[in-house]
C-alpha cells in the first residue's frame, strides 16, 4: 500500500469514529433524559482510550512501514491480498455494526445505559447474538491491522481492548440481568 492510501484509510476510519461518537453522545444524553441508569464499574474510560488509540497506532505503524519500505507480510504479491482481506473484513464489520446500531436506534451508545421497564432489543442481529456490536469492533480492529500490516500494534491493542471488554461484558450482563428481573 502507498502512504497516500494508508493516510486515506486512516482518515476515513477516524472520520467514521467521530461520526459514531457524535451519535453516541446524542443518544446518551437522550437516554439519561428518559431516566436511563448507568451501572457502576464500567471500564468505559479504558475502552474510550484503547479503541481510538488502536486505530491511530495501527495507522502509524502502517505509515511507518510504508515510508521505510518495510512490508513484513509481503512475499511476492501477497501484501495486496492482506490489504484486500482487511478491507473486506472492515466493510463487513462496519455493516454488522451499523445493522446493530439501526436496530438499537436511539438506545445505542458507547456507554451502558439501561432504560428501566423497556424490553431488550431482539431484532436484527440481536436475534442471533447478544452483543453484535462487540463482534463488529473486533472485526474492525482485525481489518485495520491487516490493511495497515500492523503486526505489532494490531495484536497488542486488540488484546488490550479484549481485556477491558471482558470486564465491561460482566458489568453489562449484570445490569441487563437486573433489568430483566424487574
Amino acid at each position: 500500500m502507498t502512504l497516500t492510501a494508508e493516510a486515506f484509510v486512516l482518515s476515513v476510519v477516524i472520520g467514521l469514529m467521530l461520526a459514531e461518537t457524535r451519535v453516541s453522545v446524542r443518544n446518551a444524553d437522550g437516554l439519561r433524559g428518559r431516566g436511563a441508569l448507568e451501572p457502576d464499574g464500567d471500564p468505559y474510560v479504558w475502552l474510550s482510550i484503547i479503541y481510538p488509540a488502536a486505530f491511530v497506532l495501527m495507522g502509524a505503524e502502517g505509515l511507518w512501514r510504508t515510508s521505510r519500505g518495510v512490508a513484513v507480510a509481503s512475499v511476492g504479491d501477497v501484501e495486496p491480498a492482506w490489504w484486500v482481506a482487511g478491507l473486506l473484513l472492515m466493510v463487513a464489520s462496519k455493516a454488522l455494526k451499523y445493522w446493530a446500531i439501526a436496530n438499537l436506534g436511539d438506545r445505542w451508545t458507547f456507554r451502558i445505559l439501561v432504560l428501566p421497564g423497556v424490553p431488550l432489543v431482539r431484532t436484527g442481529p440481536y436475534r442471533y447474538v447478544d452483543h453484535p456490536n462487540y463482534i463488529a469492533v473486533f472485526g474492525e480492529l482485525s481489518g485495520m491491522a491487516l490493511m495497515m500490516s500492523a503486526w505489532i500494534a494490531g495484536p497488542l491493542l486488540t488484546l488490550a481492548f479484549a481485556i477491558a471488554l471482558q470486564k465491561r461484558l460482566r458489568v453489562e450482563t449484570r445490569a441487563l440481568g437486573q433489568r430483566r428481573s424487574r
